[in-house]
């Protein structure tokens, strides 16, 4: 780029090197947005195959020792809203491209630190899920995998207290976490 200096020191481009500086931005712009409409890039970090159209999210069954009620309509819920929003594909009930099912398997709670005297500080609720994905076009990109989470709580508390919560944010890593494994290949 050309530049011209002028009084006091200040320094600008001169007609030339702006035009050019322009020139690079417009470019830069046009390679940006054209990377970005690529079937198989998407700036969320998502990779799906270019081919595939459609996506099933199996709703999750409950075969924890613990069965909170709510607990699989919220996992299936929360993974078909982030996968929807996330991706170009569009939900049907059966017969997709790519296909989620699975199965909680655990829920439980228990310490996570001792203090002195040897009572519990901390608690750790966890859960576990096991999840199959199947890719219609790319059998070898298929898995299953059990995935699992937990976040610790004050002992003192009550479970009922942070319960609630506690779901929330398990379920959001849970999602996370399978999304990244699927499309994202981490």
């Amino acid at each position: 780029m050309e530049w011209k200096k002028v009084n006091a020191g200040l320094v600008i481009p001169t007609r030339n090197g702006l035009r050019r500086c322009l020139h690079n931005l417009l470019v830069g712009c046009v390679f940006l947005v054209g990377f970005g409409s690529c079937g198989v890039y998407k700036f969320s970090g998502a990779s799906i195959p270019p081919e595939a159209v459609s996506l099933s999210i199996a709703q999750f069954d409950n075969r924890a020792a613990v069965v909170v009620p709510q607990l699989s309509q919220v996992l299936s819920d929360r993974m078909r809203d982030k996968f929807l929003a996330e991706s170009r594909l569009r939900l049907q009930n059966s017969d997709a491209d790519l296909s989620f099912e699975g199965s909680i398997v655990d829920y439980s709670v228990a310490p996570a630190a001792v203090a002195a005297g040897e009572t519990t500080s901390l608690s750790r609720l966890s859960i576990a899920v096991q999840v199959r994905y199947t890719n219609r076009f790319r059998a070898a990109d298929s898995w299953e995998q059990r995935f699992v989470r937990y976040a610790d709580f004050d002992a003192s508390l009550d479970l009922r207290q942070v319960e609630d919560q506690l779901n929330q944010e398990i379920v959001r890593q849970l999602v996370d976490d399978i999304f990244n494994r699927a499309f994202v290949n981490w």
